[in-house]
């Protein structure tokens, strides 16, 4: 009896023996590859692995991030939000230096629409630096402006954003005569009024008087026959602007041709006077009047000779 019960134990343990192995020789193991160091984990069939022995050959980074969590660009603004006619200092860093590799600018306005591009030059010190001005016809919406700088690859990019108050422009050009001159002056004015412009031979300059209602910006088309700046060798120079007396270092020529040259000039409320000097600006009368004057002289000389007519009279 002992012998038939031991007979039949020993027939379950081998029974159960011969269903356990296989179960725990199938394995469930994630992606390996020895070129990798990623190592296969055996886990018994139909569980599912702890998460500590989950291995992926990929990883995920936010855009300008690289996996080893240095940043590879940035960019910031030296301000959080502009008015019309602010310069705007656009910088950053990037992780590496890539020789002959610019990096590219892009900004865009609330709606998403670019206004603007650039190729900059990133330094041996990995920084680069830009200055825009916000003025413009592109510039007249109000919102949160998205700029956006890419150095190389995709994933070498990064954006930020700053709000701006938007361009109150003008409905169009208005024109002034230039006191003592035959010339007008083409201009538009936001947040202001024009007074008048008197060209000064003596300082070389055009003296605009303005009346504020607030900050703005004064874009002027001045011919070249009226005022110009030229280097020695005859190419164009920078005008100086004043602003009260105060030199205004955010002056900015816009346009430039043959006959014309453009400034737009941000002021600050209650500005009064704005200066612009060169190194030539129209006599007084202006070469018509002096030309008018010339053959006056002319006319009256030849009438006195041919009619005996004298000027001065005879004692």
């Amino acid at each position: 009896m002992n012998n038939k019960l031991g007979g039949l134990l020993l027939l379950v343990i081998i029974f159960g023996s011969s269903v356990a192995v296989p179960a725990f020789a199938v394995t469930n193991s994630t992606n390996s590859s020895s070129s990798n160091g990623t190592v296969t984990t055996t886990v018994p069939a139909g569980l599912t692995p702890p998460a500590y022995m989950l291995n992926s050959n990929t990883t995920s980074s936010p855009t300008g991030t690289p996996s080893s969590g240095s940043l590879a660009l940035t960019v910031t603004t030296d301000k959080t939000s502009y008015n019309d006619g602010d310069k705007i200092t656009i910088s950053g860093t990037a992780r590496d230096y890539m020789a002959d590799t610019p990096l590219t600018l892009e900004l865009r306005n609330p709606i998403g629409n670019l206004i603007q591009t650039a190729q900059i030059t990133v330094g041996t010190d990995k920084t680069y630096s830009t200055t825009l001005t916000a003025t413009g016809l592109l510039w007249q919406a109000a919102g949160t402006y998205t700029v956006y700088v890419q150095y190389g690859s995709p994933d070498r990019s990064a954006k930020t954003a700053f709000t701006f108050t938007g361009a109150q422009i003008s409905k169009g050009p208005s024109t002034i005569p230039v006191d003592g001159t035959n010339y007008s002056i083409t201009y538009t004015i936001t947040n202001g009024k024009v007074l008048d412009i008197k060209a000064n031979p003596q300082s070389k300059s055009l003296i605009i008087s303005i009346q504020t209602t607030g900050d703005g910006l004064l874009t002027i088309t001045m011919p070249r026959a009226v005022i110009d700046a030229k280097k020695i060798d005859g190419t164009d120079d920078q005008f100086i602007v004043l602003n009260d007396g105060q030199q205004n270092s955010q002056a900015n020529e816009t346009a430039t041709t043959n006959t014309d040259r453009t400034l737009a000039i941000p002021f600050k409320n209650g500005t009064q006077q704005i200066e612009i000097v060169g190194t030539f600006v129209i006599p007084e009368f202006g070469p018509i009047a002096a030309l008018v004057l010339t053959i006056a002289i002319v006319s009256i000389i030849a009438i006195s000779k041919r009619t005996g007519l004298r000027l001065l009279p005879r004692y």
